[in-house]
């Protein structure tokens, strides 16, 4: 993996994940995972708790709910990879906290051309199904998918991952 942004994108259980740890794994350097995601039950820390162990002892993992610009800012390096998963996670967090996201994408934008090393981001694409029955779900919906296309157009590489299958878009 050459320095750069490779965005990842899947549907649920797609294998977008997989896809991403694989490519991180072959990196001669440093690895760290910037987990947005927060165990608000047993089922969610169950999950966490899963994937931490699916990474191995070769891992650094920070979890990282809101402040992901600056943790990437941070944290990037020539010789450190970083793994942000999800996207999607953090766009719900930033909703929940009730903050600007047009202002959190551009940051995350910023940090993303300015990092020093290669980061992957994994998201969902939640816009391919039906049109979600209620205004938050639309919201929601509406705001993952200007964060995935302004994250894709900063990326070097953006991957689509389907059936376990990865798809280069760009």
């Amino acid at each position: 993996m050459t320095a750069g942004t490779h965005l990842i994108l899947g549907g649920a259980r797609s294998g977008k994940s997989r896809h991403a740890q694989s490519l991180a794994e072959a990196f001669d350097g440093a690895l760290l995972y910037i987990a947005t995601g927060e165990a608000f039950d047993a089922e969610m820390a169950e999950r966490i708790a899963r994937h931490r162990a699916d990474r191995g002892p070769r891992w650094t993992t920070h979890e990282i709910p809101l402040a992901l610009p600056a943790a990437i800012a941070a944290s990037s390096s020539a010789r450190r990879l970083v793994l942000v998963e999800c996207l999607t996670l953090w766009t719900s967090n930033l909703m929940h906290a009730d903050r600007d996201i047009d202002t959190d994408i551009s940051s995350l934008v910023d940090a993303l051309d300015r990092a020093a090393g290669p980061v992957i981001l994994v998201s969902n694409e939640v816009g391919l199904g039906i049109v979600p029955d209620n205004a938050l779900a639309r919201r929601f919906r509406d705001a993952a998918g200007r964060m995935n296309q302004a994250v894709a157009a900063a990326a070097q590489r953006v991957s689509f991952v389907a059936a376990g299958l990865p798809l280069r878009l760009k």
